[in-house]
């Protein structure tokens, strides 16, 4: 008789551990979705109120974005053809990198290709092993998967406790090469960092500061210009990061600061070196957001008027909404499958809005995390709130 065969070690392995993530409710799945930059989609032939969108302002369905793209691929073609050291820095990017720097009042700016890619590439190019970073406990991963690459020496204190953090930079040593970095806006909570003490702190103790915009850029500040700006903190703060895939409705990311700084990066930043350059129509959306979001405040006005109204029934309700103060407004339900059997009766009735689970939050905090934008309307907010309420009642997340 021929002995079964068996699977390779390895094999077998991820495959149990594919299933145990299956029993602890954590197995995440793609969906086809169709008119995701709509207040309404469509998913698997379903039309939901689409609450899980960071298209916070309504630009990535916008015609003018979409005419610039097409102008764009007009010009100068459709792809990118190297890195942008090599043949890819192609007229656009000056202008996009241009626009960006005075948008943001920088003496230096550059984009990258992602989010993700900026704050990996960012924080590993400028510490190394002998030097320390501090990093609120709740960063986006893209902020600790950067301080892991770069080998320093990785203290993560309390949320927002800036007791916390000062007790680890006082036991710092002097001549130690010291980086906080912070979300302006947490990405699970919609809670805001306090730039203020933190500014006080990197000055006091000799200490970088660099802030990440993914949540803040084109919603705060007078000309949408981010958190740090809305708080004139500017010039204090010596490394911005932020993206052009949320509020601006387009792709890819930025950073901006001191000239030096900037022209380290070009050149250290392996990341930013070995990436094939953006595509012309993603460049020409980008500069096309930079311009409107500056021209349009009364979207950042009608998305801040609709986050206030959701937060406050919400909360009239009882729903813990982990001290939002932003267009992210989670409800924290508590164990991964009561979180995911309350995402699924929201689709029932007609609600986008995804259960997030650990590692991206802590454990039993799983939450369904919802969005607003500039393109909902009251009445659908409405309508959303008493769904939410109803099946919070009934599922004894509220009284």
């Amino acid at each position: 008789m021929h002995s079964e065969k068996r699977l390779p070690c390895w094999e077998e392995k991820i495959k149990k551990e594919l299933a145990h993530l299956e029993e602890i409710s954590q197995k995440r799945e793609l969906v086809s979705t169709e008119c995701a930059e709509q207040p309404w989609l469509t998913i698997n032939g379903c039309r939901m109120l689409n609450l899980a969108s960071n298209n916070y302002l309504g630009y990535a369905g916008d015609e003018r974005l979409k005419k610039a793209m097409v102008d764009a691929v007009h010009t100068y073609g459709a792809g990118a053809t190297a890195s942008r050291l090599i043949v890819g820095n192609h007229p656009l990017y000056e202008q996009a990198e241009q626009a960006l720097i005075n948008w943001k009042k920088a003496e230096a700016g550059l984009i990258i290709n992602s989010g993700y890619n900026a704050n990996l590439g960012i924080i590993s190019t400028l510490l190394s092993r002998n030097d320390i970073i501090y990093s609120d406990k709740l960063n986006h991963a893209s902020i600790v998967d950067g301080a892991l690459l770069s080998r320093a020496k990785h203290i993560r204190y309390r949320h927002n406790d800036l007791d916390h953090l000062e007790a680890f930079l006082k036991k710092s040593p002097i001549e130690a090469r010291k980086l906080i970095v912070t979300d302006t806006v947490f990405s699970m909570d919609g809670d805001f960092a306090y730039l203020e003490d933190l500014v006080r702190l990197k000055e006091r103790y000799n200490a970088m500061l660099m802030t990440d915009e993914a949540h803040g850029s084109g919603i705060y500040g007078k000309n949408g210009e981010g958190y740090a700006g809305h708080l004139h903190l500017q010039n204090k703060i010596d490394i911005q990061m932020g993206t052009f895939s949320k509020a601006l409705g387009s792709f890819g990311a930025y950073v901006v600061g001191k000239e030096w700084l900037i022209d380290y990066l070009k050149n250290r930043m392996r990341g930013f070196i070995y990436s094939t350059a953006l595509p012309p129509a993603i460049l020409g959306a980008i500069k096309t957001a930079i311009e409107l979001v500056q021209q349009e405040p009364e979207r950042r006005s009608l998305l801040q008027t609709h986050s206030e109204y959701f937060r406050e029934e919400l909360t009239n309700y009882g729903f813990n909404i982990c001290g939002s103060r932003s267009q992210i407004v989670p409800i924290v339900i508590g164990e991964n499958e009561k979180a995911m059997e309350f995402a699924a009766r929201l689709q029932k009735e007609g609600i986008a809005a995804i259960a997030v689970r650990p590692p991206t939050v802590p454990e039993n905090e799983a939450r369904i995390r919802f969005t607003v934008t500039a393109l909902h309307d009251k009445k659908d907010l409405d309508w959303a709130v008493q769904k939410v309420s109803i099946i919070g009642k009934e599922m004894g997340v509220v009284e």
